[in-house]
């Protein structure tokens, strides 16, 4: 699906769910998106992978020390943006695999929370425009959600015990894919690119030096703001599955949060 690139996107889901590899990239990616819908009425729910168990780099450190941390950092950064809750999956960070056991995590996520849309990495993206190489996380945690969300939730026979213990089949009907090389929306996030930066300093142990980076992104929400000529923007491939129905989907009961 194109869209002109002279208007912001405006479609807005009831419910969305974000899934990202590691803790600080739903806020390096969506949070002003996430922010923006959140604020409208929408209800969202963050799933990471890792907890960043691997993401110093002191090679002396304790690794379950800082997932504990980063954990705490990306709670503190998700009220800040303003979802429902996280879920970590304690994945091995940096040995993610997209495998049969991460897309029943996932699913089984996607079928408890029953979004309308899901926000996720761009598989595709191995080099990053303008150079880069796109994190091996990033890449399997984009290609499990794209996996999870179509054909696996949607299917009742994958995965058919979650179908028995409680979480029947759900058909996710919007994907937007950040962080793509091929963008065709753009959404407009004016009023929340200071609440995407606030959610970005809770990440204190990544921030070796917040004000350059604080910088490089508001030029980038600047840059993408340009394409439909407002202040700040985020930008995504979409992929419609189907249209609205017209009526809401009552949300299942939410288990406890990992």
């Amino acid at each position: 699906m194109i869209e002109e690139t002279d208007s912001p996107h405006t479609w807005r889901p009831r419910r969305f769910m974000v899934i990202v590899g590691h803790p600080d990239d739903a806020d390096f990616g969506p949070a002003g998106t996430a922010s923006a819908w959140i604020d409208a009425g929408s209800e969202g729910w963050l799933v990471c992978c890792t907890s960043g168990d691997a993401g110093g780099e002191d090679p002396e450190a304790n690794p379950l020390e800082l997932a504990r941390a980063r954990e705490e950092e990306q709670r503190r950064a998700a009220r800040i943006v303003g979802y429902q809750g996280v879920t970590f999956l304690h994945q091995p960070d940096g040995n993610l695999v997209n495998d049969l056991s991460l897309r029943e995590m996932l699913v089984r996520e996607i079928r408890t929370f029953r979004p309308d849309a899901v926000l996720a990495g761009d598989p595709e993206v191995v080099i990053n425009r303008g150079g880069g190489i796109n994190h091996t996380d990033h890449r399997a945690a984009a290609m499990a959600a794209v996996d999870s969300v179509y054909p696996a939730a949607r299917n009742p026979m994958a995965f058919p015990w979650l179908q028995r213990q409680g979480f029947p089949a759900h058909r996710v009907r919007r994907l937007y894919l950040m962080w793509s090389n091929q963008p065709d929306v753009w959404i407009d996030v004016s009023a929340t690119a200071d609440r995407k930066i606030e959610a970005l300093r809770a990440h204190e142990s990544q921030l070796h030096d917040p004000e350059a980076v604080f910088a490089r992104v508001r030029a980038r929400m600047v840059e993408q703001g340009a394409a439909i000529g407002v202040a700040a923007a985020e930008s995504y491939r979409l992929v419609v599955f189907e249209a609205d129905p017209t009526e809401p989907e009552p949300a299942a009961e939410r288990p406890q949060a990992g």
